[in-house]
């Protein structure tokens, strides 16, 4: 039997009660909420797993200026925004995404909780102007995070609207996802206002930030620049269009050919830095970028940071390169080879797992303290432990695939990056540590705590972000999603799992995917229907928990029955000792819980009389390891 008995918490509940009267019981292959039938019914998604002839998203093109002068914390921005309505729908209003305001007094915090001092007025937009004219932007208490403007002219379909924006804010002092690194070094995400997504099967995407949950943005085409007192280096999303304005001759050398070598460049140290002959001597600097098609842009800037530099192959049939940077303290020991660790993760993803071309031109690791991702950006903390720098940075820029290359929405959805980012975290860890450290490493991450600490009962994977307790969000988004992911791998066979992982990939890029887009892809492209595996991980309360139920002497053998008591359809090795002390590992996919998912009957061909049974998951950790022995009499 089970020896933990999870009692069902009130917060439980509920949740689970939301789940149910969200997924109503019709004549589906999968259960589906009404908002997410709407969807197939109006043909822009379709049950092959293919985006439909009437899928649509709208698109956004932002032209961002930003200056900063540290140690002043004050930023200030202006953009120009030309927000494309591709919808079949006339829309009255707008919604603008104004994530700074998550630092505001009376903000929601469920991440980090700012100490009184950090916190600040948000974002204050000084102009905001529709086509033109100026217009107010009402208070909007208690949803700092967003906004609703009102259009005088209703946006039409295939019509545009330009929106111009100026603001300003403090950077906070408290340092995370965004904000102070040290006095004169900023890091900042989520810094400009945008128009929050606007899609097919949710309509305005009106969720709160509340410092947990991540985005959900659509693919925009960004020009922005960045004026900085001399000696500031400004690294950031995107290709950089003027390093010889910005750079002394030796410098801009320096980065230019790092672009094409596999040698790591240090394009300047901290003492050249120190030195002031790093960046031309005007009074200010302005450093212009450009990123096209992506999700988002970030930037940092630091008068001190160390700067490397070099690149990798990440498309061999076009011999495409990669840039890969880092800039950190000099006194970061892991630092100093974050470049190689940055060319290896992105020549093996693009290789193997997932086995598509790294898409982005380049790369950034940039020392801080969030362990955050964003395109072609990372921000990560130092540790003294090298091997643990890889992981973390490994997994951020697993992330460049999912969601930055598919369009998750992660807010509601967060198993479709994260999920994705810790299977190929676990799977480059093979690699690098060895399958036995990587599984290790697995289990003591992303498992255990999930396994162990079961407090309250499950709450099925699929349950939207905003609707799962925070206590519960880490393993919904990380290790269950990871581990269904690896048992499915495990069922299908590499081969099978890469052709249908990367299908859709392939009709999904640079679009908004939903769950069920996923699993009715991998059906099509496997040519399997794997609706009881997806119900079965995705869409239940089961967890982790085998039971050897009995083992009988056969003709052929032994027949060896296992209770599934958690439910989930997992891979295990049934491991048997022979009474001339040899053994034999019995390896099951999860197929074997496709008729029956509660009870499982296993025939162990064998002539030789057997003495012990132990069925072992390896990471797929069993809740109770106590009834997955048994010893024969």
């Amino acid at each position: 039997m089970n020896i933990i008995a999870p009692t069902k918490s009130l917060a439980s509940a509920i949740i689970l009660l939301l789940f149910c009267c969200l997924f109503k019981s019709k004549a589906q292959t999968l259960p589906m909420p009404d908002y997410v039938q709407q969807a197939y019914q109006k043909g822009t998604h379709l049950m092959d797993g293919k985006p439909g002839k009437n899928y649509w998203q709208n698109h956004g093109r932002y032209n961002i200026s930003i200056s900063a002068a540290p140690p002043n914390r004050l930023i200030r921005g202006t953009e120009e925004i030309t927000y494309f309505n591709n919808s079949p729908n006339t829309l009255n209003e707008l919604v603008m995404k104004l994530i700074q305001n998550i630092h505001k007094r009376n903000a929601v915090n469920t991440r980090n909780r700012p100490n009184q001092d950090t916190l600040s007025n948000g974002i204050v937009i000084d102009n905001f102007e529709v086509n033109g004219k100026k217009t107010a932007l009402p208070d909007n208490e208690g949803h700092y995070t967003w906004q609703n403007v009102a259009l005088d002219r209703p946006l039409k379909p295939n019509d545009s609207v330009k929106l111009n924006v100026s603001w300003h804010f403090f950077i906070s002092s408290q340092h995370g996802r965004e904000g102070i690194i040290d006095s004169t070094t900023f890091f900042l995400a989520y810094y400009y206002p945008r128009v929050a997504v606007y899609d097919d099967y949710n309509g305005w995407d009106r969720l709160d930030f509340t410092g947990g949950r991540e985005f959900y943005n659509d693919f925009n085409d960004y020009t922005f620049q960045v004026t900085v007192p001399k000696n500031y280096i400004v690294y950031a999303t995107g290709t950089l269009q003027n390093p010889t304005e910005v750079l002394q001759p030796v410098y801009a050398k320096r980065l230019n050919q790092s672009l094409t070598a596999d040698s790591v460049f240090h394009i300047a140290t901290k003492n050249e830095l120190g030195n002031h002959s790093v960046t031309l001597q005007n009074q200010t600097n302005t450093w212009k970028w450009k990123a096209t098609y992506l999700t988002d842009v970030a930037l940092a800037i630091s008068d001190h940071f160390d700067w490397d530099a070099s690149s990798t192959v990440v498309d061999e049939k076009t011999n495409r390169r990669a840039s890969v940077q880092a800039a950190y303290n000099d006194t970061s020991a892991d630092f100093h080879q974050m470049v190689k660790y940055g060319q290896h993760a992105l020549n093996w993803f693009s290789k193997n797992w997932p086995g598509v071309p790294y898409p982005f031109p380049k790369t950034t690791i940039l020392q801080g303290y969030a362990g955050m991702e964003y395109p072609m950006m990372v921000n990560d903390e130092t540790y003294a432990d090298t091997t643990f720098s890889r992981f973390v940075a490994e997994h951020e820029i697993a992330h460049t695939w999912f969601p930055f290359y598919m369009g998750i929405n992660e807010s509601s959805y967060g198993f479709m990056d994260e999920g994705w980012a810790t299977t190929f975290e676990y799977l480059i860890g093979q690699v690098d540590l060895g399958k036995e450290k990587a599984a290790e490493n697995y289990k003591q991450f992303r498992v255990n705590r999930w396994i162990k600490n079961r407090s309250v009962k499950e709450v099925p994977i699929i349950t939207r972000g905003e609707l799962t307790p925070n206590n519960i969000l880490g393993s919904n988004e990380y290790g269950k999603p990871s581990l269904a992911y690896l048992a499915l791998k495990d069922m299908l066979g590499d081969a099978l799992f890469k052709k249908s992982l990367q299908e859709f990939m392939s009709r999904w890029h640079g679009k908004h995917p939903i769950p069920w887009d996923f699993f009715y892809s991998i059906n099509n492209a496997s040519g399997k229907n794997l609706n009881w595996f997806w119900n079965n991980w995705f869409f239940s309360d089961n967890y982790i928990d085998l039971s050897i139920s009995k083992l009988d002497q056969v003709k052929k053998g032994y027949n060896l029955v296992i209770d599934n008591i958690g439910g989930f359809a997992i891979p295990f090795d049934v491991k048997v000792t022979y009474a001339d002390g040899s053994t034999k590992i019995f390896h099951q996919t999860p197929e074997v819980w496709q008729k029956n998912q509660k009870q499982a009957s296993i025939l162990l061909l064998s002539t030789k009389k057997i003495v012990s049974v132990n069925i072992d998951g390896g990471i797929y950790m069993d809740a109770d390891t106590g009834n997955n022995t048994l010893a024969v009499k």
